[in-house]
């Protein structure tokens, strides 16, 4: 006896998906919590990085999804860049620029001190003391010594010669103006001064004045060090100088510092002691 069977059912007819497959389900911890979000991927673009020397170009792509988006803070944002890095002989640069900075502008300092120390006047006649002089020449304030020849006949006289006779009596409005304290004698053709005895009193006054400009100095020089010391933390901050770099760096910055302000106070006890010698 035959044994009927029922219809078979077809392969094709078995194997063919279901209309609306189960969506993929997002997992999301946000603070501790676990959050589910049932999605369906349409594009995913997936991160690219290519080099060529010290750049590096970096595209990230995004993933988009159906659905409403759960999103704990930027967990998906879209970026496109260039990240430099900075070679060796680059950051080697930027240090020696900031050195060569900072012994220029302490050098410029030492030059300004002894400039003001020799407008001072002490015992002894010196051109220099004429530096700070400016003449009204033709409507334009000038240094003295850019219109006049300044010698020094003796150890007491000061003898101005200018290149233009009628710009005499301006040279004599701008000495009598000034605080070099002498008066000027104009024969015509040249201007003389005679350097009267510094009082006691007058000396003691004068060594006040030159401890203030070298004071002014110092203040300078604390000024250079801490500028150097603000660019080094910028490439520090930039991570082109390590914390360590930066305080060996910092520490030769004091010694230079420290190096400069000797000088300094070995320009002011100098000019000191010239003043206080009779």
């Amino acid at each position: 006896m035959a044994t009927t069977f029922p219809p078979a059912t077809p392969v094709r007819s078995t194997l063919k998906p279901t209309q609306n497959p189960p969506k993929a389900l997002l997992s999301l911890r946000d603070g501790g919590r676990t959050v589910w979000a049932k999605c369906r991927t349409i594009r995913v673009d997936l991160s690219s990085w290519g080099s060529a020397a010290n750049y590096v170009r970096l595209q990230d792509g995004a993933a988009k999804f159906s659905g409403k988006p759960i999103v704990s803070g930027k967990l998906l944002q879209k970026r496109a860049g260039i990240v430099r890095a900075a070679t060796i002989e680059e950051i080697e640069a930027e240090k020696t620029l900031i050195e060569k900075d900072v012994k220029e502008r302490m050098e410029k300092t030492i030059e300004t001190v002894r400039s003001n120390f020799n407008s001072i006047r002490t015992g002894r006649a010196n051109p220099s003391m004429l530096d700070k002089i400016e003449v009204e020449y033709y409507g334009s304030p000038v240094n003295l010594k850019t219109i006049a020849q300044i010698s020094t006949p003796d150890a007491s006289s000061l003898l101005i010669q200018p290149y233009d006779k009628s710009s005499l009596k301006s040279i004599e409005k701008a000495i009598v103006s000034s605080d070099l304290g002498m008066t000027p004698n104009n024969d015509g053709d040249v201007i003389r001064l005679t350097l009267p005895q510094l009082t006691s009193e007058r000396r003691k006054e004068l060594s006040k004045v030159v401890a203030k400009q070298a004071e002014e100095g110092k203040v300078a020089m604390r000024n250079i060090r801490r500028d150097a010391l603000k660019a080094y933390e910028k490439l520090e901050k930039e991570k082109k100088l390590s914390e360590d770099n930066v305080k060996d760096l910092s520490s030769d910055l004091q010694k230079l510092t420290d190096e400069y302000m000797k000088k300094i106070e070995a320009v002011f006890k100098q000019k000191e002691k010239e003043l206080l010698k009779v």
